[in-house]
């Protein structure tokens, strides 16, 4: 007899609102099983499919793991699954009408041992969802009590296994009844660790794969073995036999031709396989370069499909029709792919729009932005209808209600901001007294974003899909609407604005904290400062203060008193973020070496020179004020919301990954202890060449390129011992500093008004995130941060190229520059030119088999000879018997080029001319040497984007079908990677090496 039910719905519309729909739902004593172990076949209708009588138990997947790994469910050795109801309804909702079809077609399918059983109409199993329970515990509590009825329905005959994501529902439901058992789906990876061969759920990188730990890293070996598999594609890797393992070359390569002509012996094999599944393509817009008019006649007369060449060279070529092709070939063109055949080589696309000419500027920075997936399309409407106005018809103006509400500082705090020439979107200001006790008050203040951006507001919305503002070499794109981003929310000089306050008690002699308060605030900001001036205040050069409008119009004794309290200020901040420093050092914070390079441009926009940055130490101040922030917000809205704060972590690297580290510093006598970021910050700083401070730069570097990427997190996701941020060696950090250029700054900002508002015992006005929706969110913004990453270190190698493209390399003089070398290959070295921040190769055996030598003059030139390779150092030597000696950290003299091409984007070439360093001019000589004097002062705490990057990858080289060479990626474990396959849409643009 049927019951009568009714199912509640809860929705939530595009707007924020919850809608409530109630539905008619019918309960039945009997539904088929579909088991041949049911006692009454005929009672539950069992006239269909049945699962196998030969397995072992029968699995049953949770919701989330039907909803990511269905394809790993199609496995033909995978038997005897039941597919709960309750789970495909929710593959239905969140991943859509064609992955719900594939489940039906695989349930129908009857070569594959799986059934459905419609756990929601079996009034035995049917459980409605508890008052205040989530949706996503509610579905796996369904599942798991409808595993517990299967499991006594067959009389207890067969053991079933649950399969699950949620570490909550194993802890919960493990041990709970007797021959239903709740694993991880993890643990089920696992299980077949030891098999000969291994099935690994990676992500494709170029080349190489990295899977879920079973082995660190996968190399797979050409087209065939890639299986119509692109770069970025989440994919199933079967590890081959080791007789079948491959090796990488230790040599510098262009392409595949230039490997083989060398003939150099491949390393010792690694674990090598073939894809075998694809479980999420990662199709998306590429930017490709039609072929030349003789291209196209090589290819065929058919000249209406061709084949286009990605800009991206881990990409296959691509074929398309087009009656457009001469009309195009001067251009870059956005293509799509739509298909790729079994018989094929390669994918099928069609035309999508044109960028740019190849070699325009703006032409090669869409290049980029679509390569990035990055959108800068204007605010819309709606959006901009949202705004605060701010004109001089009618002046944005603070509140009553805000200033009853606020803590209002203007008249009682020396407020200023310290940061680079021309920044418009000021997110910080600090501050700095002395209080009636004796005790300092330190104060960092932060623009009020979210005073502006309600949750779930159309440039809410925006803001999240944007998640951080893109910073390029010549330009930047915002997060939010200028009238924010440079305007009211913009910490000014000289203009009332609102602000989220840290401020702290100080010992007035120890500087150890004492208390700590958070608050909404008003503030006035007095100065705006920029760093170099900062600077020469700290360091009593007084000169600089008509550069500062404040002090322009001052009488002078007026002038005198607020100069002397400014820099007071400056030198305490200065002071307390030493101790703050030292205090971090003594826990083992890293000091890792950044290159940022400045494009200087003139009036035209013409590139008139690349500066490299100058470390001050007013740098490592703010730093350190903004760290402290962080550190202590972290703090207070994990004690507040221990399940649903978002933090940042940042695990340690893998020690392998330090091995070319200890090899480069034992070459200068150097013993470098990687057991912990304590040892390994000590051995840093005793790895210093008095003669050669470039020495322990280097090795800084090198230390960067092995570390892992900090990640943004919801702290429900993982346990308290993993939150630990290794670079700057505190427990917990966040990052709560820059609202108006990172999305996650406002969330942290609404979780520490949550915060405040919880201790006062008022009501939270904003709906919190739930933990799996921030941890959904965290994985957008992480991925959106790698593409700001990237778009960033690209951009900067467009203007590096641009600069000295067009040059005559053998006469300009900007082209000849002193190098550094920091690592040796079988065919070449890898070089470090100070001046420009550029890293890149030189060979020293060329395409012909030549080898370089120098002469009595110490210039060089090719002849025929042989390379020998050692450990530290490579020897060229010539037919003749000359030979040349190349160390590891020699200085040698290198011409830059630049070697263009239509299809890819240009690169810089280096050339040796000679072994001995690069004589510099007086004028450059001092510049470069006040450089390094200053980074030998200064532990320099923030860090470019760009040496972020090299942290956690290195650059792959074209892929051919028969050669290849492989690089690999730093990162987390792939096993991680494999919950973020539902948002590859592509770290952090901060001043803080992306920590």
């Amino acid at each position: 007899m049927l019951q009568k039910r009714e199912k509640v719905l809860l929705l939530r519309t595009f707007q924020g609102r919850t809608l409530r729909i109630v539905r008619e739902h019918y309960l039945r004593p009997s539904v088929p099983c579909n088991s041949p172990l049911c006692p009454q076949p005929a009672t539950c209708h069992n006239d269909g499919k049945l699962l196998s009588s030969d397995v072992t138990h029968y699995m049953i997947p949770d919701w989330k793991v039907v909803q990511d790994y269905l394809e790993i469910l199609e496995f033909p050795e995978l038997k005897g699954i039941i597919f709960m109801q309750t789970a495909c309804q929710t593959l239905q909702h969140q991943r859509g009408r064609r992955q719900y079809n594939k489940l039906r077609h695989l349930l129908k399918d009857a070569r594959h041992d799986c059934v459905l059983f419609a756990n929601e109409f079996q009034q035995h199993c049917y459980h409605p969802r508890e008052r205040g329970e989530s949706m996503e515990k509610w579905q796996t509590r369904s599942i798991y009590r409808a595993a517990v009825w299967y499991y006594h329905h067959c009389q207890d005959k067969m053991p079933i296994v649950m399969v699950t994501e949620d570490e909550e529902a194993v802890q919960q439901y493990g041990s709970e009844t007797e021959g239903v058992f709740v694993i991880s789906f993890k643990g089920v990876l696992n299980v077949n660790k030891h098999r000969a061969q291994i099935e690994a759920f990676v992500r494709l990188q170029g080349a190489s794969c990295k899977d879920s730990g079973l082995v660190s890293d996968i190399l797979v070996h050409g087209m065939k073995a890639r299986n119509r598999s692109i770069h970025g594609d989440v994919v199933v890797v079967e590890l081959l036999p080791k007789n079948e393992w491959k090796g990488r070359t230790a040599a510098l390569c262009e392409n595949d031709s230039d490997d083989k002509a060398l003939g150099d012996p491949p390393s010792e094999p690694m674990p090598t396989g073939k894809v075998v599944g694809i479980l999420q393509k990662n199709w998306r817009d590429y930017v490709v370069t039609f072929p030349s008019k003789e291209e196209v006649q090589s290819q065929g007369k058919n000249a209406q499909k061709i084949l286009v060449t990605p800009w991206d060279n881990r990409i296959p070529k691509i074929r398309i029709s087009t009656q457009q092709t001469e009309a195009l070939q001067d251009f870059r063109v956005v293509v799509r792919i739509d298909s790729w055949e079994s018989t094929s080589l390669y994918p099928n696309g069609h035309f999508v729009r044109v960028l740019g000419r190849i070699g325009d500027l703006e032409g090669e920075i869409a290049t980029i932005l679509v390569e990035n997936s990055i959108s800068v399309v204007p605010f819309s409407e709606a959006q901009m209808c949202e705004m605060p106005v701010n004109t001089p018809e009618n002046p944005w103006k603070v509140s009553p209600e805000e200033e009853r509400e606020r803590k209002d500082l203007r008249e009682t705090h020396l407020v200023f901001s310290i940061d680079p020439k021309g920044c418009e979107d000021v997110d910080d200001t600090l501050s700095v007294r002395t209080l009636a006790n004796g005790n300092l008050e330190l104060g960092v203040h932060i623009a009020d974003v979210t005073h502006f951006v309600p949750p779930n507001s159309y440039i809410d919305i925006e803001a999240r899909t944007r998640a951080i503002t893109y910073y390029l070499a010549d330009r930047r794109y915002d997060m939010l609407p200028s009238i924010l981003s440079a305007d009211l929310c913009s910490l000014l000089g000289g203009v009332d604005r609102y602000a989220v306050s840290v401020i702290w008690e100080l010992d007035k002699t120890s500087y150890e904290i004492k208390t700590v308060w958070y608050s909404r605030t008003i503030i006035r900001s007095a100065y705006k400062l920029f760093y170099e001036a900062a600077q020469e205040l700290l360091d009593g050069n007084f000169h600089i203060v008509d550069d500062i409008p404040e002090f322009r119009d001052l009488d002078e004794k007026s002038r005198q008193a607020k100069l002397e309290e400014l820099v007071w200020a400056i030198g305490k901040l200065t002071e307390i973020a030493r101790h703050i420093r030292a205090k971090r050092d003594r826990c083992g914070a890293l000091e890792l070496e950044g290159v940022e390079i400045r494009v200087q441009l003139d009036e035209k926009k013409n590139i008139h020179d690349l500066i490299p940055r100058q470390p001050l130490e007013v740098h490592e101040t703010v730093a350190e004020c903004m760290i402290l922030a962080n550190h202590w917000v972290a703090k207070k809205i994990w004690e507040s919301f221990p399940h649903q704060a978002l933090l940042r972590q940042h695990p340690p690297p893998q020690q392998e990954f330090f091995s070319e580290l200890r090899e480069c510093a034992k070459a200068k006598g150097f013993f470098i202890d990687t057991r912990s970021n304590k040892t390994l910050a000590d051995s840093l700083d005793n790895a210093n060449d008095p003669n050669d401070p470039i020495v322990n730069r280097l090795l800084r570097s090198m230390a960067t390129q092995a570390m892992s990427n900090a990640l943004y997190f919801s702290t429900g996701s993982c346990a308290e011992e993993e939150f630990h941020h290794y670079g700057l060696a505190l427990d917990k950090y966040t990052h709560f500093t820059s609202p108006i250029r990172r999305y996650s700054d406002i969330v942290v900002h609404r979780l520490l008004m949550a915060a405040i508002s919880k201790d006062k015992k008022m009501e939270i006005k904003d709906n919190l995130l739930s933990n799996k929706d921030l941890e959904e969110l965290c994985r957008h913004i992480n991925n959106r941060n790698r593409a700001a990453q990237h778009s960033q270190k690209q951009s900067t190698e467009l203007f590096q190229c641009m600069y000295f493209k067009d040059k005559d390399p053998e006469n300009e003089a900007r082209c000849i520059s002193d190098g550094v070398i920091y690592s040796i290959r079988t065919n070449g070295v890898l070089v470090f030119i100070p001046r420009f921040g550029i890293k890149g190769a030189a060979y020293l055996r060329n395409k012909d088999g030549l080898v370089i030598s120098c002469g009595s003059d110490s210039r060089s030139e090719w002849k025929p000879g042989s390379l020998q390779r050692f450990q530290n150092k490579i020897t060229s030597t010539t037919t003749g018997g000359e030979s040349v000696t190349f160390h590891l950290f020699d200085h040698v003299t290198v011409r830059i080029s630049v070697q263009a091409s239509r299809c890819h984007s240009d690169t810089i070439r280096l050339e040796i001319i000679s072994n001995k360093p690069y004589l510099i001019p007086d004028k450059e000589l001092f510049h470069q040497s006040s450089l390094l004097l200053k980074s030998d002062l200064v532990k320099e705490v923030t860090r470019s984007v760009e040496e972020a990057q090299l942290a956690q990858e290195v650059k792959v080289n074209v892929i051919q079908e028969d050669y290849q060479k492989y690089c690999q990626t730093k990162g987390r474990s792939l096993y991680t990677l494999l919950e973020e396959i539902r948002d590859l849409a592509l770290l952090d643009v901060s001043n803080s090496y992306g920590m």
